[in-house]
């Protein structure tokens, strides 16, 4: 029988206010993208996200899409929620979204009320939970109108199947746009999730500032840059690697001799702050006071424990952001 650690809320300043909002996140948080699916190890997962919530990582973060298959991981996490984490339900930000394909026909992917309501009854139904705690519209659909996509997630919310209404991988303009709609229904966009690294800088400086001018918190996604901000590849590509077994998303190719030259430097930076490079990449996105999350996956349970421990210095000086600034522009 599962007990979490008694510990798990020791951690000084290890929650962040989200936006303008009364909900706290934890500064880091785990993202379930990827090995939580049908072919990944149960039983990895499941010490995954254990040991996550004993060092207070209390916010899970899944999608109707993530596994493979689709619906994969929210059924993984469904299991570990029955077996070992339901009765510490409220102690958790248990977040899904919708937007992506899901099933064939005109009504299976993007942003019409149709399709976001079925999704989140089925990914409630996955789970086996009664609501989420937030529940994100997970890309911009360019043909549905936006009032229509932000109305069913307002419905979501006061229907009782989620808490709090989200959005991610929206551009400045209409995030700007959401904000002002979601306010009108009277249900206040919370937070953003969009892909935010040293190495994938897209939400600088537009959208961080249409974030912190309307009070909503970013969670951030890739803060790792998909492992290549870690020292995973200094020595070639490993196997058991993303690039080296799963080149969906990172292939090979796509580490460079540069981007190695890169990463190289900055990890001796990172270990003049007494810091492995992961952990100074996820203090560098956090550096930014409307970043209230930072979302680590994670193949391995130290791989956790190594991301939880950015927090103990979040800190940079002027010499050390020029320092990085000057790396990453040569």
């Amino acid at each position: 029988m599962y007990s979490p650690a008694t510990t798990r809320y020791a951690a000084p300043g290890f929650y962040r206010r989200c936006g303008r909002s009364g909900l706290k996140l934890p500064l880091i948080s785990l993202g379930m993208w990827h090995n939580f699916g049908a072919k990944d190890s149960y039983d990895n997962a499941r010490a995954i996200a254990l040991r996550a919530f004993d060092l207070g990582i209390t916010c899970f973060d899944l999608a109707n899409n993530y596994g493979p298959p689709d619906g994969a991981a929210e059924e993984t996490f469904g299991n570990i929620l029955r077996h070992d984490l339901r009765r510490w339900r409220d102690e958790m930000i248990i977040t899904t979204k919708a937007g992506y394909y899901m099933w064939p026909g005109p009504y299976g992917e993007w942003g019409s009320r149709k399709y976001l309501l079925a999704s989140l009854d089925q990914s409630l139904k996955r789970m086996g939970l009664e609501y989420v705690d937030i529940f994100y519209s997970h890309r911009l659909d360019p043909e549905t109108p936006l009032e229509e996509t932000l109305g069913a997630v307002a419905h979501a919310v006061k229907s009782g199947k989620a808490l709090y209404a989200g959005i991610s991988n929206y551009p400045a303009a209409e995030t700007a746009r959401a904000a002002k709609i979601l306010r009108e229904l009277g249900t206040p966009c919370l937070i953003h999730q969009a892909r935010y690294s040293m190495l994938d800088r897209w939400v600088e400086p537009q959208l961080l500032a249409t974030l912190e001018a309307e009070g909503i918190g970013a969670t951030v996604f890739s803060p790792l840059a998909k492992g290549v901000l870690t020292d995973r590849y200094f020595k070639g590509i490993p196997a058991d690697s993303r690039a080296g077994h799963d080149q969906r998303f990172l292939r090979p190719a796509d580490i460079t001799d540069a981007v190695l030259a890169k990463t190289k430097k900055l990890n001796e930076l990172a270990s003049s702050r007494h810091q492995t490079l992961a952990q100074m990449a996820l203090a560098w996105v956090l550096r930014h006071p409307v970043v209230t999350s930072a979302l680590i996956g994670a193949s391995k349970v130290s791989q956790v424990d190594d991301c939880a421990g950015a927090v103990k210095n979040l800190n940079f000086t002027r010499e050390e952001l020029a320092l990085i600034e000057k790396i990453l522009a040569d």
